[in-house]
């Protein structure tokens, strides 16, 4: 059967953009059956990552779907819904679309909040879109980006002090639920030097959304924020696709010069997305029930933040990553280690002695902060670092009066200088505290007086 142009074209809410059948006509196919979350159609080429329109015209139940084409076998095309399946029958219409897949950007987007297709979620209208861009970004060659060589201050003390950030790092944020890491990730939206903010929200409580805008980001944020948007009840392929959009977002400030802060929450979820797409289609599951893709989808994520080449604008990233059960050897905790240029641990213990933000010191790393501070600074944070853990490893002995001073030098001064240790890594969440002052404050942790 042969389909042409007709009226099943439908625009984009907020940018207006349609959706397009091709203008000749064209062969359509018929939906065979549904299994799980995917769909099989007979009767249409299509290739992988290619939009088709799922159309049910049925007088009670007229409903039409956009799928994406995730595989083929046997004449046969794999294909995942990108929203509700609700209506669809079987024999229902499968059109390929004319239209690829491009994205909306512009300097309007500053400001509201998306979907993972670029629509607004936020009620406030529609907005221009400047250009309209791929969701693949430019490849940069790696010998061509700009080195890290310098700092970036994220107004928090002990990550400034102790796990200082280079503009352009990519940083992974490692807990279990309940800890801190959205909370953490509003701080830095405040505090953090950054031209553009970028905050994708990718299959966390939709709840949660509104609140992360609402009671995290303030007035001053949000103006130079995007936030893209995708919860935890929105079709697998939405939320993989709100992923590589926010990173894309981040990707077209960046060719324009402009300094990016990419927040994503979580890192998890996304790599959930694609187990859910990748075990539907029939992939088989390698590790703890991933199948290979997903760790092969992560680094092509993360690979694309970072530092343009000389001269251009750069996106310092921080993914958090949420560890089942606190268990730091998670497949995509210990996957995403891999790939990051650090990681900073939040640590239950901590949150539940009050004491936030909870970054576990010892468990942390910032694996660039050697090139863009001073050797007097790297050794400061050595040094806590050191003292810090001497005292953790005698606590039991402390805590209970078994420790006798005089014992171990090392352990008298972490013991006498571990309320300052403590002071320095607490700090409210409405307290910035920038970089000058968080190296100048741990310094005086070891010399509180200024005596030589």
């Amino acid at each position: 059967m042969r389909l042409e142009r007709t009226s099943f074209a439908k625009r984009f809410e907020a940018y207006g953009e349609a959706i397009k059948l091709p203008s000749q006509p064209i062969l359509e196919g018929r939906l065979l059956r549904m299994v799980g979350l995917t769909l099989e159609a007979e009767g249409l080429r299509a290739a992988v990552g290619s939009r088709c329109l799922v159309i049910n015209e049925d007088s009670y139940h007229p409903t039409q779907v956009e799928a994406e084409v995730m595989g083929f076998a046997s004449g046969k095309l794999y294909l995942m819904p990108v929203g509700s399946l609700a209506g669809i029958a079987p024999g229902a219409r499968v059109v390929p679309l004319a239209n690829t897949g491009r994205l909306p950007m512009g300097t309007s987007m500053l400001g509201r909040v998306l979907d993972g297709a670029g629509r607004a979620l936020d009620g406030k209208g529609g907005m221009k879109a400047e250009d309209w861009v791929p969701m693949d970004g430019p490849v940069i060659n790696p010998l061509k980006r700009h080195p890290i060589s310098e700092p970036l201050d994220v107004g928090i003390r002990s990550i400034n002090g102790l796990l200082t950030v280079g503009r352009g790092q990519r940083l992974g944020l490692f807990a279990g639920t309940g800890v801190g890491k959205s909370v953490l990730l509003g701080m830095m939206t405040r505090f953090t030097e950054a031209d553009i903010i970028v905050v994708g929200l990718i299959g966390e409580r939709g709840r949660e959304v509104k609140e992360f805008i609402e009671n995290i980001l303030t007035e001053e944020s949000i103006k130079r924020s995007v936030v893209v948007a995708s919860p935890a009840d929105d079709a697998p392929l939405m939320r993989l696709r709100a992923a590589m959009y926010c990173t894309r977002i981040a990707e077209y400030f960046r060719d324009k010069g402009k300094n990016v802060l990419l927040l994503m929450d979580s890192l998890t979820r996304f790599a959930q997305a694609q187990r859910e797409i990748a075990l539907a289609i029939g992939e088989p599951p390698a590790t703890k029930g991933y199948p290979p893709s997903v760790f092969a989808k992560l680094p092509s994520l993360v690979e694309r933040a970072g530092n343009a080449e000389e001269g251009g604008g750069s996106i310092t990233a921080f993914y958090t990553v949420l560890s089942e059960g606190d268990d730091q050897q998670d497949p995509i905790a210990d996957a995403a280690r891999g790939v990051l240029d650090g990681h900073i641990v939040l640590s239950r213990r901590l949150a539940e002695e009050g004491h936030y933000p909870a970054i576990d010191i010892e468990a942390s790393i910032s694996r660039v902060m050697p090139q863009v501070v001073s050797v007097e600074h790297v050794r400061h944070s050595q040094r806590f670092k050191q003292l810090w853990s001497r005292y953790q490893q005698s606590r039991d002995l402390i805590s209970v009066g078994a420790y006798v001073p005089g014992g171990d030098p090392e352990t008298d001064l972490a013991i006498a200088r571990q309320a300052e240790m403590v002071r320095y890594l607490r700090q409210g969440l409405d307290e910035a505290e920038h970089l000058p002052q968080s190296e100048a404050l741990l310094t005086n942790v070891f010399n509180p007086k200024g005596a030589g």
